[in-house]
């Protein structure tokens, strides 16, 4: 009695000799190679799928929306102050200079790999976002780099500088 199955590629059922149960061949339709399912005794019957069980869909769906929704919020969350509210107090004025100066700090630190120190200035940048992030497209622009920063390859520089725009906007 010959094995009946169906390719594995392209769908085709398949009949092959009982002797080839087992091992490797060729699909007649399209030319892949194939494993030989070994003879069923011919007691056996054949297998029918279980009903699906629509109680475990919905809760697996349910659980789809809850994560997608749980990874939202995380997302739009902003970083909070200690204490969880706003910052106490107005923000003090800073001098576009003075600004300049953080934001070269910055981007210098996180390119020697200062990471701690990074976060540090970046926390004295955030609050002035508008003027950051002026003074980042002044720089992002420029023809000629920043003293301070023309050993930095260009490609990293803009990174860099997208990375801290991206955090303060």
């Amino acid at each position: 009695m010959p094995i009946k199955f169906h390719c594995s590629h392209c769908g085709k059922r398949i009949e092959a000799p009982d002797q080839t149960g087992g091992k490797w061949g060729k699909c007649p339709a399209c030319h892949n190679k194939v494993y030989v399912p070994q003879a069923r005794a011919p007691d056996e019957d054949d297998l029918k799928l279980a009903p699906l069980d629509q109680t475990e869909e919905q809760r697996q769906r349910q659980l789809m929306r809850e994560t997608l929704e749980l990874e939202r919020s995380i997302l739009e969350e902003r970083e909070m102050p200690e204490g969880g509210g706003p910052a106490p107090g107005p923000v003090p004025e800073i001098s576009e200079e003075q600004l300049t100066g953080h934001i070269l700090r910055y981007l210098r630190q996180m390119a020697d790999g200062d990471l701690d120190e990074a976060q540090q200035t970046a926390d004295q940048i955030v609050p002035h976002r508008r003027k950051a992030v002026a003074i980042l497209d002044r720089i992002g622009t420029s023809e000629v780099a920043e003293p301070e920063l023309e050993d930095i390859p260009k490609q990293v520089l803009s990174g860099l500088i997208r990375n801290l725009r991206t955090r303060i906007s």
